[in-house]
Order: structure tokens, then C-alpha cells, then sequence
């Protein structure tokens, strides 16, 4: 019998996803580091089993209507676990922040400040005192209702829609109207309504160019289109559109990423006349702290914000106190630069996952277990000390830091080692070793053992001849002021800079229109489903042919299942009670909602019948329960299935299984099921690959595996250009392309470009001391 006071946590039997049957033992109020290589069963461990029982420990002790519910909520398969004090999980989000969402929101200082104004702001004489809802402008009470909380009012003039005036309209002179068939359509109705489409731009009247532009009328005419020789085209009734309600219509209503870019290009924003860009309606914004409006106090980077807090009355006092003790830790992991008003979609996700990290500093909760995700991630070497700083701090404050993490240099400053592996899925699931990390050098099956304690730089590799250049910018967008950069074509770029430089900025520049490429692939970490429904097989394809396959059986012929029995989207083969799911969504009060296994089908997806339907002895539902490695060899003769199993083994996600929900997949997950997805297309022409950092979530030993795919795709003659942290990615690169020297205002300018030697020997870089200790 332990000691209610055991320093350990001590985990017995945990067979969770892929663990096999692990017992060990972890000291509490220690920075615990869990490594392994991808898939091999570390965040298992530390979140499927430690957190996970931590999480329904705090459960079973709260309400009977939670606890009716818990069952089905699913405890982790393990023996037992003693010692275990309540846990706090912080994993990085997978969705994306809305436009709404701010530096302010994410750390809830906004809160705060907006308290302050509410209740120790000056009002002007006789004004009422505002709630603390009247001071945010995503509220209807707060919000300016001529630009609804936004500060920005859009719109466009003529030099933008027409960048060419000697064109005519029909050689395409309103750049701003859509390609293709629709293009074409307005066109035909200018023409049936009169206008001369076929004179140069700058000829036509004015006041006829205005209204071709900036009408708001929208008339309706017969189209005689002119009749082509092989088609016959019948008359129709159009409706003409101008160019800028059709620009401004775009940005505001469409769903496409690409199409709201494309509208933004001929667009001008200027802060709201009525609030001037302050969001908010006039009588919060006639309320002042210090002299300052709270939009004022907003816009301030945090370090200056924290500098003129300060409290004159007892209310004020206790509240700015407040304040300047959650800006301290956002500060401290190197954040400074940002200000409340900061939209949370300019900010990178190594800036948000800290965000997230600061807040829960602040919380002050002691004896718990803070399990962290990748802590690492986006984040560029030289802020990885500040990070082990913040760390240390939770553990001093009387706390256990049990952290999943790849980077080195955080695994070389933990107190406590469990490796798990040695390989990924099946051929993981063990604790190599529990223990100091000094001794982890013994242990001759661990992964991690190789990098950890070879420091030694790697091979020199000659550097690629460019076959030319694509050249970008002038850029002036978020942090960058009037940046040019140039990649060589035919080679592979590594774009590095700290968190916040301007690099996702400065590559999203890359278009499809520079000379020397073909097509572009940008292969970014957003999820590729938002729902279990959402899976591995069915995003890459694979499953289609899968269900031909099971559609083909005797069985199936014999009972009449076509293909689409064999879907769990539509009805018919698949289980009504959770409508092919496999999980149904528990909805608890207090807590987010989470998906449970159905109680029908147990996360089968299917109905009984479908499921008696097999194929070498495996129904559908057992065939998607398969890892990637196993079905490879399940599938090896149909080739359909193995090209496309093939190229997700490439990209090292042999691990995971092929019904495995979208939602149960990281960032680096997703990006490279996307990448895989990519590679088994047949390639056309000089392709351009953009990777937002690749090598998130990648044990090194996977990074090897990685760069081996990419290089193989530059030596095929196609372009790489990665934004990457890891030095070893930007060591084996043919061309660097360093930005910072900080971030936010301190950064958005090129400070090195060339070979890594090169950008390794640069002056005031960060990133030149990380790059020279891997070079030769």
C-alpha cells in the first residue's frame, strides 16, 4: 500500500491504443519528458492514460448527472494508476480562430481590461456607468454599428479593379470580375446594354467608366451570345453586377480562402469613420483611463501596455495589480511585441499554443500535473530557453510538468525521461527506459537515444544549381515593410526567423503566376475534417477502392450490395444510431462536449448485416481498423490501394489506422496525409510545394524519412520551400532565407539569404549560432 504522500505517479497495465500492458513509474514535481518517435505511443501514455484518468477522477467526484454519463465517456484502459494528482491538459488546438478572436480573447486579458474601464474609468459628466459588455466590440452592446465591431470599412477605386487601361473590356480591362464563364457573362451584358467593350478603357467616358464600376444598380437584359461555329447558344437573361459589388460581396460572403484573397487584392480597408478603426460605439469610447481610450490602451504592444497601467483609487489598484500579473508571463515567452488587439488568425500557432501557455501560468493552481503537448512547436531555437524558463517555474510553484516533445534541447533540460517505442504503432507500445536522461545513452533500441547524445553536424551536401529565380515582392503586409526576396527554382528553400518574423507572411506571397512554375501545392496543418466522419481513408481516395473491393465479393453479389452499401455516409449499410459515425456526441454541462464510442455498433460504423460481409476473413469495419503498414500487406495486390498506402508510408504515417477520425489527428498528421495525398497524383509539369512547417510533431528519426521524400521531389526537378524551426531541415537546405531579427515590430526584413554557410556566418541573425553548430 502506497503512502497518500507517494512521490510517484505510478502507472500500471496501461494498454491504450497501442500500449502493451506499460507499467511505470514517473516523480512527481519534476519536468517529465515522454519521447519516442511519431506513433509510438507517448501522447498515449501521457494524455490516453495519465490525463485521461486524472480527467475522470474529477468527474466521478462531481455531479450525478455527469456520472450517469462517465461510462460512456470511456475510462482508459489500465490496471490502476496511485499517486496521481488532478491534471491539466494543454494540447495544441487544431481549429482555426475566427476574425474576431484576439491576442485579448485568447489570454482573456480583454476581460480585464475591459473591468478596468467599467469600473475605475473617468466618464465624461452625467454618463452612466457601462457594463463591462459595453466595452467589447464583439458584443451587441459594445459594438460600432457602422462597422459592426470590425474598425475597418472596406472598399476599392479604379487603379485597382483596372490595373490596365489600354486593354478593353472584353481583353479582360476589370481585372476584379471572375474568370471563366462569368467573366464572360458580364461582359456580354455591358455589351447588350450598350457600352463599347471593345474600346481601349482609357477612351471610354468617364462617367461611363464609373458606372461600369461603382453602380449599384443591377439591371436585367436579354444576351443574344455571339453563336459559336460548333455550338449553339441560346439567348438568356442576365443581370449585370458592378465590379465593386462583386468584389465586396466576394470578400464578405465567400468560403474559399482563395476567392477572399483574390477579392482582398483589389480592395482598400480604412478604419470606420464613425469609430476610427476603435470598434466601438461612441460612449465607450468617450470613457478614459490615464487619459486613454481602451482602444488606445489596446493597440499598445503588451511591455508598453504593462508600463502605463497604474492604479489611483483601491478598485483601480487591485485591478491594474491584476492586469500587469497576467501580461508578466506573455512577456516572458518572448510575446511582448504583441498587443491585445493583435486578430488571433495573423499570429502563428507556435504564437498562440504560448498565448495558451502564459494564461495557464497565471492560474496559480498548485500540486496539479500540467500535461503539455509539444510546447516546442513554432518556436524558433533561440526562444527555446525562455520556454524551459516558464517550465521550470510551473514545476517550482509546487507543480508535476509532464511534457510530449521532440525538440532536443527540451528533452536535454528535463529532470525525467520516458522513451517509448522503439517503432511506431504495433512496433511500439513499450517503455524503453523510465529515468535521468544521462543514462538513456545505454539503451541501444531507443530512437531518441541516437539523436540525443550525437551532436556531432552532419554530412557536408553539395548545394543544388537553381535552373532560375522566382522573385516576390515588394511585400507590405502585417510586419513586412517593402520586403523582396528571390527562391531559386528547381532547388529547396528553407524560410527560418523567430516566431512572429514575417515568414507564413512572406510565403503566402508565392503564386501560381511566377514564371517557371506550373502548379502550386501549398500543404498547410489545417485539420482535414472537423468530424470523426472524416477519416485517413476517405480523404486520400483509398476508400473508394476499398468499398469496389467489398463490393465484389461473392457474398455481396449474391445479397445484391452495390458500393454505396459499403459507406458509412449514406444509409443503408451503415448503423442509424450514430448514422455512421461510429461515435455520438455526449453533451455535458460544464465541460466541452466529447464523442463516445455508440452503444449500437461500438464504433463499428456499420449495421450487422453489412458487417457479414468479408474479404480475406475481415469485414469493412475490421479493414478499416488496419494500420497503414498492416493493410499495405492486406492490400499488396490490389494496386489502386497499395500506390496510395504506399505514399502514406513515405511520408512516415505508417502508424496511423485508416478509420482513424479526423479529429484524433495533429496538425504534422494532417499536413502529411496531405502531402501523401499530393504525391500519389500522377505529377504534372514544374510543380511548387509550399510546407508550413513539416517537421512539427516529428520525432528526428521521422525528419530524416521527411526530408528524404522532399529531396526526392527536388531532384524530380519540382521546387521546395519550406517555413521550417528545425536547424537540421535549414542545415540540408540548398538556399536560406532568414527574416526577423525579432518578431512583430522588431522583425518583417530579410537579414540573411543564401546557402546555410553563408546565412550560418551572418551578423544579428538568431538564427546563424543554431545553423552553424550542424554545419560541417
Amino acid at each position: 500500500m502506497h503512502s497518500p504522500h507517494d512521490p510517484y505517479v505510478r502507472v500500471r497495465g496501461a494498454r491504450e491504443h497501442n500500449l502493451k500492458g506499460v507499467d511505470v513509474d514517473i516523480p512527481r514535481d519534476t519536468l517529465a519528458v515522454f519521447t519516442g518517435v511519431s506513433g509510438s505511443g507517448k501522447s498515449s501514455l501521457a494524455f490516453g492514460t495519465v490525463y485521461a484518468e486524472a480527467q475522470r477522477r474529477y468527474l466521478e467526484s462531481v455531479a450525478p448527472y455527469a456520472r450517469r454519463l462517465i461510462h460512456q465517456v470511456g475510462a482508459p484502459e489500465v490496471a490502476e494508476i496511485t499517486g496521481l494528482p488532478p491534471a491539466v491538459s494543454l494540447q495544441q488546438r487544431r481549429s482555426a480562430p475566427t476574425s474576431r478572436s484576439s491576442v485579448g480573447t485568447v489570454t482573456h486579458l480583454s476581460d480585464s481590461l475591459r473591468m478596468l474601464f467599467s469600473r475605475a474609468g473617468e466618464y465624461p459628466p452625467g454618463a452612466r456607468r457601462l457594463d463591462s459588455d459595453a466595452f467589447s466590440p464583439n458584443t451587441a452592446a459594445g459594438a460600432c454599428p457602422e462597422c459592426h465591431g470590425l474598425g475597418q470599412v472596406h472598399d476599392t477605386t479604379e487603379e485597382l479593379l483596372v490595373p490596365d487601361p489600354a486593354l478593353s473590356v472584353r481583353e479582360g480591362a476589370v481585372a476584379a470580375w471572375p474568370g471563366a464563364w462569368q467573366g464572360k457573362n458580364l461582359r456580354d451584358i455591358l455589351d447588350a446594354l450598350g457600352y463599347d467593350v471593345d474600346r481601349p478603357w482609357r477612351e471610354l467616358p468617364a462617367e461611363q467608366r464609373e458606372w461600369i464600376l461603382f453602380t449599384d444598380e443591377q439591371p436585367v437584359v436579354t444576351v443574344h451570345p455571339v453563336r459559336d461555329a460548333d455550338r449553339i447558344q441560346r439567348p438568356y437573361r442576365g443581370t449585370y453586377m458592378s465590379a465593386r459589388r462583386y468584389v465586396l460581396k466576394t470578400f464578405a460572403d465567400t468560403k474559399s480562402p482563395t476567392l477572399r484573397a483574390k477579392a482582398e487584392r483589389f480592395l482598400t480597408s480604412a478604419p470606420c469613420p464613425a469609430c476610427e478603426g476603435g470598434r466601438l460605439r461612441p460612449e465607450a469610447l468617450a470613457v478614459t483611463y490615464g487619459g486613454r481610450t481602451i482602444a488606445e490602451l489596446a493597440a499598445l504592444p503588451l511591455t508598453d501596455l504593462a508600463a502605463v497601467l497604474d492604479g489611483g483609487t483601491q478598485t483601480a489598484r487591485v485591478l491594474t495589480r491584476d492586469l500587469k500579473s497576467r501580461i508578466a508571463p506573455v512577456v516572458e515567452l518572448g510575446l511582448g511585441y504583441l498587443s491585445l488587439d493583435r486578430a488571433a488568425p495573423t499570429l502563428s500557432a507556435g504564437e498562440l499554443q504560448r498565448l495558451r501557455l502564459a494564461t495557464q501560468l497565471r492560474s496559480g493552481l498548485f500540486g496539479v500535473v500540467y500535461v503539455l503537448d509539444e510546447p516546442s512547436a513554432g518556436l524558433h531555437p533561440a526562444d527555446t530557453e525562455a520556454l524551459l524558463t516558464v517550465l521550470d517555474r510551473l514545476k517550482a510553484a509546487g507543480n508535476s510538468v509532464f511534457v510530449v516533445e521532440h525538440h532536443l534541447d527540451v528533452v536535454r533540460g528535463a529532470d525525467w525521461l520516458v522513451d517509448v517505442g522503439p517503432g511506431a504503432g504495433e512496433h511500439g507500445g513499450r517503455v524503453l527506459y523510465s529515468g535521468p536522461p544521462a543514462e538513456l545513452a545505454s539503451v541501444e533500441e531507443s530512437a531518441t537515444a541516437a539523436f540525443l547524445f550525437d551532436e556531432s553536424p552532419g554530412p557536408a551536401r553539395a548545394v543544388r544549381e537553381p535552373r532560375g529565380w522566382a522573385k516576390v515582392g515588394p511585400v507590405t503586409r502585417h510586419n513586412l515593410r517593402g520586403v523582396t526576396a528571390r527562391f531559386p527554382l528547381g532547388a529547396f528553400t528553407a524560410v527560418t526567423g523567430v516566431s512572429g518574423s514575417g515568414k507564413s507572411t512572406l510565403v503566402g506571397e508565392l503564386t501560381e503566376d511566377l514564371a517557371g512554375v506550373d502548379r502550386l501545392v501549398r500543404v498547410d496543418q489545417k485539420p482535414i475534417g472537423r468530424t470523426p466522419r472524416s477519416n485517413l481513408a476517405t480523404y486520400t481516395g483509398l476508400f473508394d477502392v476499398v468499398r469496389k473491393v467489398f463490393a465484389g465479393t461473392e457474398e455481396a453479389r449474391a445479397r445484391g450490395y452495390g458500393v454505396g452499401r459499403f459507406s458509412f455516409n449514406v444509409p443503408g449499410g451503415r448503423c442509424e444510431t450514430c448514422q455512421g459515425e461510429g461515435f455520438v456526441s455526449v453533451e455535458l454541462l460544464f465541460l466541452p462536449s466529447t464523442y463516445a464510442p455508440c452503444r449500437d455498433c461500438g464504433g463499428a460504423r456499420y449495421n450487422p448485416a453489412t458487417l457479414e460481409v468479408t474479404y480475406r476473413g475481415r469485414s469493412i469495419a475490421g479493414v478499416l481498423g488496419l494500420t497503414v503498414e498492416s493493410a499495405a500487406r492486406f492490400f499488396a495486390d490490389t494496386p489502386a490501394v497499395a500506390r496510395s498506402l504506399g505514399t502514406l508510408l513515405d511520408v512516415g504515417l505508417g502508424y496511423l489506422r485508416l478509420g482513424q477520425p479526423a479529429t484524433e489527428l495533429s496538425g504534422g498528421e494532417a499536413q502529411r496525409i496531405k502531402l501523401a495525398s499530393e504525391l500519389q497524383r500522377g505529377r504534372r509539369g514544374r510543380t511548387l510545394y509550399v510546407l508550413d512547417e513539416p517537421t512539427t510533431g516529428l520525432h528526428p528519426a521521422d525528419v530524416e524519412v521527411l526530408m528524404d521524400r522532399l529531396h526526392g521531389l527536388v531532384d524530380a526537378g519540382h521546387t521546395v520551400v519550406v517555413v521550417e524551426h528545425d536547424m537540421t531541415v535549414a542545415a540540408g537546405a540548398d538556399w536560406v532565407i532568414d527574416l526577423g531579427p525579432g518578431g512583430g515590430d522588431r522583425g518583417g526584413r530579410i537579414v540573411a539569404a543564401g546557402p546555410p554557410e553563408r546565412v550560418a556566418r551572418s551578423e544579428g541573425s538568431a538564427t546563424a549560432p543554431c545553423l552553424a553548430r550542424l554545419l560541417p
